[in-house]
């Protein structure tokens, strides 16, 4: 039985940051692509905490601390740029929002 290396952690990185980045192009529901900006940030998260847990160092654990506050904050404005759109067109679809009005 082989060891799970930094080369496992790093793939997994990226087949989630690709998922990721796929649901931000493909979809057009505005929460789902939250939930992909979120996976991205999480997959970004586990190549910095991997690399930090084989170099020996905790530099990348202190980077994911940060990231996690970025990413608490992009949520709250992000939902709440979504809630303020949805009260003034009751649709989450990118495509039916064609203008932004002040």
């Amino acid at each position: 039985m082989t060891a799970i290396g930094l080369n496992h952690y790093l793939v997994l990185s990226a087949i989630l940051f690709c998922i990721g980045a796929l649901g931000v192009l493909v979809r057009r529901n505005l929460l789902v692509m939250l939930m992909s900006v979120e996976i991205m940030l999480s997959a970004a998260n586990l190549a910095l905490v991997a690399s930090s847990r084989f170099g020996g160092s905790l530099d990348g654990q202190v980077l994911v601390l940060f990231s996690f506050v970025i990413a608490a904050c992009e949520v709250a404005v992000g939902l709440g740029i979504v809630v303020a759109a949805f009260r003034h067109r009751p649709t989450v679809e990118v495509t039916e929002w064609r203008q932004l009005q002040g």
